[in-house]
């Protein structure tokens, strides 16, 4: 697989919760349009032409070598954007495709309002799913200031019900918009505009929240996305044993790079080429841990980090992966002397 850096799709990086989303109209998918003309699909045309296939036309696509690809527009039809929203210590990413939109994890109750604005500046205005893969803080936090901005047609959820006052306050915003919080069986597939959703885990009822968190596959024609929440190592083996297709061309490395997640054997069955960390830089646990970026070095990874980088932002076509920046190169522990 060819790795294509898109240099404008940098704006899309780090988000501050006073970033505003820009005016427009909104078209009849939910997505409004900034600075240019919207594709029959809904998508918003910046700073270029925008193709057929409604994905947007971005100058100065750089090649691995480093020569330009003439235009820098895209043609292929199944646009797909994965967004790994810079949270701190904590776990969003945003999911677009064609003209559907799904967010998995909702940071700590700090960053619902950067949330919304980076949704909106994305031009949400509903989403088709809302996967909040455990009910741990930094990952349902921001949850109910989503649910109350804009329209979740489903939610989904672990089956691991926690004594907490952020989980209550999740339970509470549900309940005033009448939505019931569903857990998916393992297997199940759902339709995310031109990808696939699979669900992965969990298949048991397990005693701590981390291991019970729900793990997704996102397919977009050849390419292949997995998010595993805080799944650790017992999660992750059962996964493998359960037989389903684990190979990923990205994943999002589990529990924030912590050593407890991203096992040798799961990696290997996975085989990604890049995998992305969400964490908050400096932060008290360490993360990302050594142990785990050793085992990623080992098996070739490509490195994304938003403690380094801030917003991620990954565009497939269905073939091959664009980024919004290069991989990290400082292979830096999060743990002092780890």
């Amino acid at each position: 697989m060819i790795l294509v850096i898109a240099a404008a799709l940098a704006a899309l990086g780090k988000t501050g919760a006073g970033d505003t989303a820009g005016a427009g109209n909104r078209t009849d998918t939910g997505y409004r349009a900034e600075a240019g003309t919207v594709t029959e699909s809904g998508n918003r045309a910046e700073a270029g032409t925008v193709t057929e296939s409604g994905n947007r036309a971005e100058a100065g696509i750089v090649t691995e070598s480093g020569d330009a690809a003439g235009g820098g527009n895209t043609t292929q039809s199944a646009g797909m954007e994965v967004h790994f929203i810079d949270v701190g210590q904590g776990d969003a990413a945003l999911i677009l495709s064609d003209g559907a939109a799904m967010l998995i994890d909702a940071g700590d109750d700090t960053k619902g309002t950067l949330l919304q604005n980076y949704l909106q500046k994305q031009g949400v205005a509903r989403l088709d799913y809302l996967i909040l893969t455990h009910p741990d803080a930094d990952h349902i936090g921001g949850a109910p200031v989503i649910l109350t901005k804009f329209e979740v047609s489903r939610v989904f959820v672990s089956d691991y019900e926690k004594d907490s006052r952020t989980y209550r306050k999740l339970i509470q915003a549900l309940d005033e918009k009448g939505i019931r919080g569903e857990t998916p069986a393992v297997g199940e597939q759902f339709s995310l505009g031109n990808a696939v959703l699979t669900i992965l885990s969990p298949e048991k009822q397990y005693s701590d929240p981390n291991n019970a968190s729900v793990a997704v596959m996102v397919q977009n024609g050849e390419n292949r996305f997995l998010f595993t929440g805080d799944a650790e190592e017992e999660a992750e083996n059962r996964m493998i044993a359960g037989g389903l297709d684990l190979h990923a061309d990205v994943y999002q490395a589990g529990h924030h790079g912590s050593r407890t997640s991203t096992s040798t054997a799961f990696l290997q069955a996975v085989g990604p080429e890049w995998a992305v960390i969400s964490c908050a830089e400096g932060n008290s646990y360490g993360h990302p841990h050594a142990q785990t970026l050793n085992r990623l070095r080992e098996c070739s990874v490509k490195v994304m980090r938003t403690d380094e980088q801030g917003s991620v932002t990954a565009v497939s076509d269905g073939k091959r992966i664009t980024w919004n920046c290069a991989p990290s190169e400082t292979w830096q522990a999060g743990e002092p002397g780890d």
